[in-house]
């Protein structure tokens, strides 16, 4: 017959530094699931700011094709700008100004460019006085939007842009103005 032998006492120490080894995996592996979940969160938010960007590049290609077609028909422009103009040709002249605007809103919106680059090809633009008609002419349009907007906010820069104009004491149009913090 086969005597049996109990381990107590040597079983003790290997049982701990198994439960021990396991605990040490189990937190590892909940380690790793949470950085996992942390980069998954980050790829979604990169995947959806990606399909936003696309979506706005759909938005203003139909734009600019409404309003090439309200350029080149008087009949279409009627109904395209809600701008008081004095002329058909003042008409077409604000449905350019606004398409270059809404280019370079988009072009900082897609992040083709930095705010202080913005601030440059608007302070170039603001430059133009048909710009500045339209701009004027368009004042209500803006005065609904939400302050905390990207379009407000480069409304504001765009408003500051001109008044700094007007006030600049220099020919230099390049050097006038900062823009505002982001």
């Amino acid at each position: 017959m086969v005597t049996q032998k109990h381990w107590t006492g040597e079983l003790r120490p290997a049982a701990r530094v198994g439960l021990a080894l396991a605990a040490g995996c189990l937190a590892l592996l909940a380690a790793q699931q949470r950085k996992y979940a942390e980069l998954r969160a980050q790829v979604d938010r990169a995947e959806r700011a990606e399909w936003r960007r696309a979506l706005m590049a759909e938005q203003q290609e139909l734009q600019l094709y409404l309003l090439r077609q309200a350029i080149e028909d008087p009949d279409l422009a009627a109904v395209y700008s809600i701008a008081e103009a004095e002329s058909p040709t003042q008409r077409r002249q604000f449905l350019f100004a606004n398409a270059l605007y809404t280019n370079t809103l988009l072009a900082y919106r897609s992040g083709v460019v930095s705010w202080e680059e913005l601030h440059g090809h608007l302070r170039w633009i603001c430059t133009n006085q048909i710009f500045r008609q339209y701009w004027h002419a368009t004042r209500h349009q803006r005065a609904s939007l939400q302050d905390s907007s990207d379009e407000a906010r480069v409304g504001r820069m765009t408003d500051a842009l001109i008044r700094d104009l007007d006030e600049a004491d220099t020919d230099e149009w390049w050097v006038v103005g900062e823009p505002p913090p982001e």
